[in-house]
């Protein structure tokens, strides 16, 4: 895992690469048919593995991967960033023998009988998705795995949407057949920093990977900090090196995400006290960065109205399970604020919530918060015997 482009320390995870490859492509003791779904807060290491583990570790069992980050660029819309990627893998496809652009610009690949204008493709009239996977499979002989990084930014447009329906029809369609007509189904594999928004797409039947099981994708641990401290100590001056114990327990106080643990480590061996008390510096240096963050959000609740405290602090507690208007929620609102609460103002008070960026309401009408992390802050500052003060 990389703690910083920058830094050039890299900490492969070649084994669980080798075990999940070996299960997505059927020679383990587990079937990812429905797709694989991979949850964990941001910046905790899915991408690197994704990029430097999962995708060689695929290469290797002759796999053609197809990677796309929808997280990206916010700014356009998650669809076109997977037909981006589809085509651009079909571009390379022409130096296979496809046909080259031609001198206006177009370009084309012929597979048998079928002519595909790539650009054109996920346009009105123009290709479809299923097409397209069977051209790359018919070039290149080699089974599909389309990796979807950030996969529940899917859920911020209707074409996203749409694009993950196309997704589960072209793994469906590419299955099919049989004898020399007959393809394997591309291997599907969606990560996701929000395990709220990535359960829109399997739990519910009209839902495109209804059935398909989210997983925790696990955090690196000591073996991560340990290595890194090694590492970093190696390019240190004696007097400014650090203790392992004590840099596993800031990497577990900042959430085990290497990008702050890489901050606090720099800030401690450039600050002006050293060695003697590296140690103190060290935690309260991550605690402190941790309360930094946290800050921002008891500054967001501060400003809430009673009734949108209990209506987040309900959302919070149930999770993936809140119904926000039911008897049962409506009687904790009841309880939190000393008053009743009519469906009415728990609408309201959502609609609050979302203009404020704290809640996240799907194309389906479900909600979950924006931001992930504020449940830990939420859980810390609010333990279950107490609520937020009104």
């Amino acid at each position: 895992m990389a703690a910083d482009p920058a830094s050039l320390f890299l900490f492969n995870r070649p084994t669980r690469a080798a075990k999940l490859a070996d299960d997505l492509t059927g020679r383990g003791p587990f079937h990812y048919g429905s797709g694989l779904f991979l949850a964990a807060p941001r910046r905790t290491g899915k991408s690197t593995f994704l990029r430097f583990d999962l995708i060689p570790a695929l290469t290797k069992r002759s796999v053609l991967p197809i990677y796309v980050d929808l997280w990206e660029d916010r700014q356009r819309d998650p669809a076109s960033l997977l037909w981006d990627a589809v085509k651009a893998r079909l571009k390379k496809l022409e130096g296979l023998g496809a046909k080259t652009l031609r001198k206006s610009g177009l370009a084309k690949l012929t597979i048998g009988p079928a002519t595909f204008e790539i650009d054109k493709m996920g346009q009105p009239g123009g290709s479809t998705l299923t097409e397209a996977l069977k051209a790359i499979v018919a070039r290149t002989e080699r089974p599909l795995a389309l990796i979807v990084d950030e996969a529940q930014q899917a859920l911020a447009s209707d074409a996203g949407i749409d694009a993950m329906f196309a997704l589960k029809a072209a793994r469906d369609a590419l299955g099919q057949g049989s004898g020399a007509g007959q393809t394997a189904p591309p291997i599907l594999v969606f990560t996701g920093s929000h395990r709220d928004k990535l359960s829109s797409f399997v739990l519910k039947r009209d839902q495109p990977f209804f059935g398909a099981e989210i997983e925790d994708f696990p955090k690196l641990g000591r073996d991560f900090s340990d290595a890194y401290t090694r590492w970093i100590n190696e390019r240190l001056a004696r007097k400014n090196r650090f203790d392992e114990d004590d840099v596993w327990e800031a990497f577990q106080i900042l959430g085990h995400r290497p990008e702050m643990l890489q901050k606090i480590l720099k800030d401690t061996a450039l600050g002006p006290s050293k060695s003697a008390g590296l140690k103190a510096e060290l935690a309260d240096g991550a605690r402190a960065l941790r309360e930094r963050v946290w800050e921002d959000y008891d500054s967001q609740v501060a400003s809430l109205t009673p009734v949108q405290k209990a209506v987040l602090g309900r959302l919070i507690e149930k999770g993936s399970g809140f119904v926000p208007f039911n008897e049962e929620s409506r009687a904790a609102y009841a309880q939190a604020v000393g008053e009743t609460v009519t469906p009415s103002e728990a609408q309201k008070a959502l609609n609050a919530l979302r203009q404020a960026n704290i809640v996240w309401r799907n194309a389906r009408g479900g909600y979950t918060l924006e931001d992930q992390d504020m449940a830990d802050w939420f859980r810390a500052r609010y333990p279950p015997a107490t609520s937020p003060p009104a």
